[in-house]
């Protein structure tokens, strides 16, 4: 039986990048209704307008309880909760200016992250369970220091993966880590390697629900790196730390 054909999702950062392929794949893989969240839902008018109802924006700012909190409260259908809001500064931990940026990714990326989760699991418990998917990076695993501070939020947002996932265990949700390599959409524009689509990450991730795969390296930086990883930690650290900032 398919764990998305005929239920709710809701996506958030959804009006553009991996956010916007993932409402476009869930439409395709038969979801009945794609909740749509981001901060300016005007982005997301073509895809209303296309799709005969099955797309519904929600003004979601992750950073903003209070929107956090409206949305689950008018969204009770939900069985599929897509983590995907997300910011990279390209700062490095020390020769950042300040660490504004710091704590900005860690607000967005992680803090915005959980209260979306707190507010959803009770209605994925609900609904029967569903699932959660939390868009890492696989900077969690190594941290890249051409974005030092977004790695320590996507290295934060693993270990909260694992937590929910134990915790939420007991009522059935499934509960996916995602951690990519480099992505072609605007956020990964001026990072130096070759970039997987959205659509491509998008449609492997859609599958791993399908059959409840809990980690997930979407793309072929991402194998590589871990294949590294698992073989020779210290030489992948090497390796990426001579990615400095500017």
């Amino acid at each position: 039986m398919s764990k998305i054909k005929g239920k709710a999702a809701f996506v958030t950062g959804a009006n553009r990048g991996i956010g916007r392929a993932f409402v476009k794949e869930l439409l395709a893989a038969g979801a009945s209704k794609v909740y749509a969240g981001a901060r300016n839902t005007a982005m997301l008018d073509d895809l209303v307008e296309t799709t005969g109802g099955r797309v519904v924006p929600v003004k979601l700012d992750v950073t903003k309880p209070e929107t956090v909190q409206a949305a689950a409260a008018a969204q009770q259908d939900v069985s599929i909760l897509i983590n995907n809001a997300g910011v990279a500064a390209f700062e490095g931990l020390i020769s950042a200016e300040s660490t504004d940026a710091a704590r900005n990714e860690m607000d967005i990326n992680y803090f915005g992250l959980l209260d979306v989760t707190r507010a959803f699991a009770p209605i994925l418990k609900k609904n029967g369970g569903g699932a959660i998917v939390n868009m890492s990076s696989i900077a969690a695993h190594v941290n890249f220091p051409l974005l030092g501070s977004y790695s320590a939020s996507k290295a934060a947002v693993h270990s909260l993966t694992q937590g929910v996932r134990a915790e939420l265990g007991a009522q059935g949700t499934l509960v996916v880590g995602v951690y990519p390599g480099p992505v072609d959409t605007d956020m990964a524009a001026n990072f130096p390697s070759e970039k997987a689509s959205p659509a491509s990450v998008a449609q492997r991730i859609l599958a791993a629900i399908e059959s409840g795969e809990e980690d997930v390296y979407p793309d072929a930086v991402a194998e590589e790196t871990l294949a590294g990883l698992i073989g020779d930690p210290k030489a992948v650290e090497k390796q990426v730390g001579e990615m400095l900032p500017a």
